[in-house]
Order: structure tokens, then sequence, then C-alpha cells
């Protein structure tokens, strides 16, 4: 992994490195919701008529899992936007510097 410096700041304020980290974090969290999804299309689309019969979800619980998961999937592209603005503003501050 490369060595990113950080720049000097209040405590409280995240550094270049924080940022780039959480950023990192974010995207991976954002594959696990995509996961999800890709679990719900199996479940939605069985491959066999008999996959059928054994599954049978109905449309409310469809809709509940859906909705749940697309919370979810906005909670965590929210926060990655957000620490991207972040990061990109840090890094603004100190090229104008």
């Amino acid at each position: 992994m490369a060595h990113v410096p950080s720049f000097p700041g209040p405590p409280d304020t995240p550094n270049v490195q924080s940022l780039a980290l959480q950023a990192c974090d974010d995207v991976e969290s954002l594959h696990v919701v995509q996961r999800a999804y890709a679990c719900l299309e199996k479940l939605i689309g069985p491959q066999h008529l008999c996959d059928m019969e054994e599954i049978a979800p109905d449309r409310a619980e469809i809709s509940a899992l859906m909705g749940l998961v697309n919370d979810e999937l906005q909670q965590r592209i929210d926060a990655a936007g957000a620490t991207t603005r972040a990061l990109r503003a840090l890094l603004g501050e100190h090229l104008v510097q």
C-alpha cells in the first residue's frame, strides 16, 4: 500500500490519509450491498421450476427486503459521497496553499 502523507490540521479534522482509508472502506461496503443484490437476483429468478416451489417468496416479502436493501445502499452511497467530498475539499485546501 502506498504511503499517503498527512497534512497538519486541527486534531478533530480528518487528514488525507484517514479520508482515503475511509473512502476505501466505503467502497468495500458498497460491494457488500452489491453481493446482497446478487443474492436477491438468484432468489427472485430461480433457474429451475422446481426451485420456485421451494422458495416462493410473496411480493410483500420481496418488497420489504428490497426496501431494506435500498435503504442500506443509500446510507452507504451517502457515506461514500461525504467521504470523497471531504477528501476533495481537504486536498483543494492544501493545493491552494
